[in-house]
């Protein structure tokens, strides 16, 4: 069989994870193979899952990680059994298996994957569509997220509060109902602290909405404390784990609120 393409197929680890796998998932769904090279099964496994991935021509792509090489990724992930399967959308896992599987088994859980009508119009990314996508499906987070930042940047809060407030389980999108609600709450008379965050994010500087937001959180009380912590949490999902400047951010909240 002719190897998958490197762009398909690439080992990952725990540096490469963040971008590799959260951050492509946005634009594909990313399988991830987690193996060691002592298990018999995963030996299995391995070739059937790159024999079904490369048979999609690159609509899903597959990552594999080594488990013994990265095992803070392997705890993160709750992996208990190899070989264990993960697919990503969107920086979340949607679908998993355990176990060597057969090659039909396989090809279902990969076409499973595979863009729905909501998938594709979300993919367009003007309202229109993604207000479409919506509609198609409700519960499309990359279509809410994406809708709401579109309207964020365009000062619509109301509208941006709305949309995310449908998807309160999803961090993201938790954190935009933040943004669109602190600005609500601060468009006749802002705060230093709203002001310098709301500056902040719609430059798209999250380092500097983080650090700005914490800085905030010291000083207020109420909706607006609530509303600085969550954009603070929502920097933090945006940057990424393997960001320098999150952990610090972490511990620096804690102190903040506590």
């Amino acid at each position: 069989m002719a190897s998958v393409s490197a762009q398909v197929k690439l080992a990952v680890d725990r540096s490469s994870f963040s971008e590799e796998v959260v951050a492509r998932s946005a634009e594909a769904p990313v399988v991830v193979d987690f193996w060691a090279a002592w298990c018999a099964p995963c030996r299995q496994l391995g070739p059937v899952l790159e024999q079904e991935v490369e048979r999609l021509e690159g609509q899903v792509l597959l990552r594999t990680l080594d488990v013994d090489a990265s095992p803070e990724v392997a705890q993160q992930f709750g992996i208990r059994g190899i070989p264990a399967v993960k697919a990503f959308r969107d920086g979340q896992v949607i679908s998993e298996f355990v176990g060597a599987q057969p090659a039909s088994q396989v090809r279902g859980f990969l076409e499973r994957l595979l863009p729905s009508k909501a998938d594709q119009l979300a993919e367009q990314g003007d309202e229109s569509s993604l207000r479409a996508a919506l509609e198609a499906d409700p519960s499309h987070v990359g279509a809410r997220r994406r809708l709401a930042r579109i309207l964020l940047h365009e000062g619509r809060w109301s509208d941006a509060a709305q949309v995310a407030a449908q998807a309160p389980q999803d961090r993201i999108c938790d954190g935009l109902g933040a943004w669109a609600e602190l600005a609500l709450s601060s468009k006749d008379q802002p705060s230093a602290a709203a002001a310098s965050v709301l500056e902040a994010l719609a430059l798209d500087q999250l380092v500097e909405a983080m650090v700005q937001g914490i800085a905030g959180v010291k000083v207020s009380a109420g909706d607006q404390r609530q509303q600085l912590r969550r954009v603070v949490l929502y920097c933090f999902e945006e940057l990424g784990p393997e960001h320098p400047d999150v952990a610090v951010g972490r511990a620096q909240l804690a102190s903040a609120l506590y």
